[in-house]
């Protein structure tokens, strides 16, 4: 047995030994099975890897071909099974991922063993004994597809654990750091063996040694995950964005780099046997192990801060950055809650407290309610939360305070509330600190921080600028709530106006249609009566369409279909008719114009209302003026009238404002309505009025396009 066999044995047995302690520890669910089942079938491929490099050192190629076909069947297991680990793994919300990808999921876990056991005979191709003692293995059609359908799984379970990981805050993420570290470096490593075998379409039967290697350094990752937090249970809520700028991805590539690097500078330089590769390749992934951990490690950032801070003579912050940093995280908040969750993730960066909660006062002022949290689930909060009277007492003395207040040391009942509200998770965690969030002087909210990386005590900046953190996170509170109340009271105002507006309407229609029915009883055998009815019905009910059609209109996007057209047509057609108009001079001055981008159905509404309100604001003996020109790279419709005219408040502040007019029966609808079909089309719409002597509007609509 040589070194390679031996140790793809000891990695079998680390794997086993991992998949055995959570079979033992932890409760029986869909998360763990799919754990269990990952880790058994990497076992029974690496137990199949290690027969083959046994049978190796015997040159037997059709023993060789027997334990390398096994060894792909276990490979078209391991795509299904990992994704549905990486899938619902540390997450709350793992449910709605597993219907997302259930498609997915079907096919890894159904086409890759198909596939496998079909096509047995197809998975190799050839087998060939190197003259420098090495085996080399070619792949069939079918091997291809398995290794090809294995790397893609591969890279969407990276994608998965450290989308995981960056949800992760404060002592979730202390949590699962090791258990995401050792399942990446295990499936980059795998990748990377996947990725040559499908450029090449074989493998050297010695690279299958780094799969070996990556499944002993992962096993022992694991392990130390479930050892330093006792269990595998984790609430995260991830969000289903795609995130970039992948850590997992920057070290899979550097590492994938190296190894290529040393592969191919042993082939330069003549060495062989596989066994110096294999440790050569092992030292470097070890290596960048170690690498990662440091680069993740809250410890590690902790004691180079203090280094910088200690031998550079610089303050424990940078201020200027810090608050940058943290008003750039919340200024984008808009609602409560979004508010409170990032600035818990704030607060944890800034000062390596890992468990942070901020607790809200409700409007009474009487009671505590759970917002947001680095290492408390709603439910757990919850049932931690204090009773009304406790939180009163709480909110009462915090008033008064107004300072950020170690709780450790508080010796009145309101500090063991609050110490039973933030429990400590580490016994060397340091003293947790609550931070009253005022404005004014009224307390709206608790910021409580604790468990602090290396136990450091909280200086007096750490005090000074958690103050002004907390009092940054009560005013952005207190602005969320009265942006909450202006909206909802803007939205009943708009209700409540276009309700007039509708209401009288239709009070008008009615008192129509009731006048009919007190006159037909008397009139119903006259036959000119019932048709005059019949058509005093029809018009009310197409006046009852259009009304209805017009505050429709304001609720469904604008579709804009311009072609090349004439609006000396358009306005036309909103003339005709114009002529049963009796006692209103129209005067027309319609000039050439070059045919015009735009929509002639919607540029026909904004005509038709121009010219409406233009006839409905002049007296019995008006004017009216419509004129079309063209004006530098401007194709302009102008219409004016010596009517009423408008004041310059109402043209500043209600012209084209929906529901807003000076019209007795209006609804205030077509302006608005107007000015969003011009500006649609790239234009703009102008008004000259004065009371008494008439308004002028103008159209302007570009000559083209614009880009």
């Amino acid at each position: 047995m040589n070194s390679a066999t031996l140790f793809a044995y000891i990695s079998a047995i680390l794997g086993g030994a991992l998949a055995f302690t959570v079979a033992w520890n932890e409760r029986r669910s869909v998360v763990y099975l799919s754990f269990i089942a990952g880790m058994a079938v990497l076992v029974l491929e690496t137990i199949f890897n290690g027969i083959s490099l046994d049978v190796a050192s015997l040159t037997t190629a059709p023993e060789i071909l027997k334990w390398q076909t096994r060894r792909l069947w276990m490979m078209s297991l391991l795509p299904g099974t990992w994704l549905f680990c990486s899938l619902s793994y540390g997450r709350g919300n793992y449910r709605e991922f597993l219907t997302r990808w259930k498609f997915v999921l079907l096919g890894m876990f159904l086409v890759p063993p198909i596939i496998a056991f079909t096509g047995s005979g197809q998975l190799i191709s050839s087998i060939e004994h190197l003259p420098n003692g090495h085996w080399l293995i070619g792949l069939g059609l079918y091997g291809v597809i398995i290794v090809f359908l294995f790397l893609a799984g591969g890279v969407l379970v990276l994608m998965n654990l450290e989308r995981t990981y960056r949800a992760s805050v404060g002592t979730m993420r202390w949590r699962i750091k090791f258990m995401i570290l050792g399942l990446g470096v295990l499936f980059a490593v795998r990748c990377y063996t996947a990725s040559q075998a499908l450029l090449y379409h074989n493998y050297d039967l010695s690279l299958q040694a780094v799969d070996t290697g990556a499944l002993c350094i992962g096993s022992l990752l694991l392990l130390r995950s479930l050892f330093r937090t006792g269990h595998f249970a984790m609430d995260v809520y991830p969000s289903h964005s795609v995130l970039q700028n992948s850590l997992t991805v920057l070290l899979a590539g550097i590492y994938l780099l190296i190894i290529g690097g040393v592969a191919k500078l042993v082939t330069i330089l003549g060495l062989s046997g596989d066994q110096a590769f294999t440790i050569k390749a092992f030292a470097i992934l070890s290596a960048l192990v170690v690498l990662a951990v440091l680069l993740v490690s809250d410890r590690a950032r902790l004691h180079t801060g203090r280094f910088v801070s200690r031998h550079f003579q610089r303050p424990i912050f940078d201020y200027r950055t810090v608050w940058r940093k943290f008003t750039e995280s919340t200024a984008t908040c808009v609602g409560q809650k979004d508010l409170c969750q990032a600035a818990v993730k704030s607060v944890t960066d800034i000062f390596q407290a890992l468990s942070v909660t901020i607790w809200l006062v409700d409007e009474r002022k009487e009671q505590l309610v759970y917002a947001a949290s680095t290492f408390l689930s709603e439910s757990r909060a919850n049932a931690l939360l204090p009773p009304k009277e406790q939180s009163a007492k709480v909110i009462h003395a915090l008033s008064r305070q107004m300072e950020p207040v170690d709780i450790d040391v508080e010796k009145a009942p309101w500090g063991e509330t609050l110490r039973h509200c933030h429990p400590e998770e580490f016994r060397k965690g340091g003293n947790r600190v609550c931070v009253p969030m005022v404005v004014g002087q009224e307390v709206v909210g608790l910021l409580i921080l604790g468990d602090r990386v290396g136990g450091a005590p909280f200086a007096w900046q750490d005090f000074d600028l958690l103050k002004c953190i907390g009092d940054q996170i009560a005013a952005g509170l207190l602005n969320a709530r009265l942006s909450q109340k202006l909206l909802s009271a803007k939205e009943l105002e708009a209700f409540q106006t276009m309700s007039a507006f509708f209401v009288h309407d239709l009070k008008n229609t009615a008192n129509t249609l009731n006048l009919m029915l007190q006159n037909l009883p008397i009139h119903f055998d006259d036959p000119a009566f019932r048709a005059d009815a019949l058509r005093g019905v029809g018009k009310t009910v197409a006046h009852i369409n259009r009304l209805i059609g017009r505050l429709s209109s304001i609720r469904h996007e604008l579709q804009i279909k311009q072609v090349e057209a004439d609006l000396n047509e358009v306005v036309a057609k909103a003339l005709s008719g114009w002529e049963e108009v009796a006692g209103i001079e129209l005067v027309k001055e319609l000039h050439a114009l070059p045919r015009v981008p735009f929509d002639p159905d919607q540029m026909l509404k904004v005509a038709i209302n121009l010219i409406f309100n233009a006839r409905e604001a002049v007296p019995r003996e008006g004017r009216v003026v419509i004129q079309t020109s063209v004006f530098n790279q401007w194709a302009v419709l102008a219409v004016t009238d010596n009517g009423s005219g408008m004041t310059p408040e109402f043209m500043e502040r209600s012209l084209f404002r929906a529901f807003q007019t000076t019209k007795k029966n209006g609804l205030g609808i077509g302006m608005f309505q107007s000015k969003m079909i011009v500006e649609a089309h790239k234009g703009r719409i102008e008004v000259e009025s004065e009371p008494g002597k008439g308004s002028t509007f103008r159209v302007f609509l570009p000559l083209a396009i614009p880009t």
